[in-house]
C-alpha cells in the first residue's frame, strides 16, 4: 500500500469541504485537515506535514492568495493548488507569480481534481496550457523585467491596485467612489504606461512591483 498523499483543504464553505472530501474520498488522497481562513491555513501547513494544500481564493482573515504567498516563504516546496469559484485572470496572474501549482475551478470534474492534486503532490505543475499562455504572455512584458519607474498617479495606483484584487471596473468604481467611465479611462491610461495589453498583465505587473 502506498502512503497516501496528505491533503489540507482551505476552504470557509461546509458544503464545499464535504463535497471535496467526498471527491477524494476512496482514492489515494486523504484529508489531514481543514480549515475556514487564511491565517488558519497558514498556521496548519507549517505546523504538520502536508503533501499539497488546496486553498479557496476568498476567505475571511486573510484570503488565499495572502496566505499562499506566507506558505512559500516558509515552505517554498510545498504545493498549493488555488482553489475558485471565478475564472478570473487576475487570480490566475497573481497565483502564478505567488508561485502556486496550479489552479481548480471550483466547477471542475471529479477527474480534473483528483488529477490536480495528483499533478502537485509529485511535483508537477498543474496549470493548463491556456491558463499559463495568459500569464506567461504578461509576465514576458519588456517593461515587466526592465526596472522603469512608471509615473502612475495615486489615483491610477488605486484603480491598479484594486484590478489587481480581481475587482470589475464596476466593483473599482463603487469601491472608490468614482464613475463607470473614469474607471476605464484610468485603466486605459495604466496599461498604456505599463506597456501591456491587459488587465492580467497589469495585474502581474503589480504583483511584481509588490503593490498587491
Amino acid at each position: 500500500m502506498t502512503n497516501k498523499i496528505r491533503l489540507l483543504i482551505a476552504d470557509d464553505h461546509e458544503v464545499v469541504c464535504s463535497g471535496l472530501k467526498t471527491m477524494v474520498a476512496g482514492t489515494d488522497i486523504k484529508v489531514v485537515g481543514e480549515v475556514a481562513t487564511g491565517t488558519a491555513a497558514v498556521k496548519f501547513a507549517l505546523e504538520n506535514e502536508v503533501d499539497v494544500v488546496l486553498m479557496d481564493i476568498r476567505m475571511p482573515d486573510g484570503d488565499g492568495l495572502t496566505a499562499l504567498g506566507r506558505i512559500k516563504l516558509d515552505k517554498p516546496d510545498l504545493p498549493v493548488l488555488m482553489l475558485s469559484t471565478f475564472d478570473n485572470p487576475t487570480y490566475v496572474a497573481r497565483a502564478v507569480a505567488l508561485g502556486a501549482c496550479g489552479y481548480v475551478l471550483k466547477g471542475c470534474s471529479r477527474d480534473d481534481l483528483l488529477n490536480s492534486i495528483r499533478s502537485a503532490a509529485s511535483g508537477e505543475s498543474a496549470w493548463t496550457r491556456d491558463e499559463l499562455r495568459r500569464v506567461t504572455g504578461a509576465l514576458a512584458t519588456p517593461r515587466l523585467t526592465a526596472d522603469v519607474e512608471v509615473p502612475l498617479t495615486q489615483r491610477e495606483s488605486e484603480v491598479l491596485r484594486q484590478l489587481a484584487y480581481g475587482l470589475t471596473n464596476k466593483e473599482i468604481a463603487q469601491a472608490l467612489h468614482i464613475s463607470y467611465e473614469t474607471v476605464k479611462e484610468h485603466v486605459q491610461h495604466i496599461l498604456r504606461k505599463i506597456g501591456v495589453s491587459d488587465r492580467t498583465q497589469a495585474a502581474v505587473w503589480a504583483v511584481r512591483k509588490e503593490l498587491v
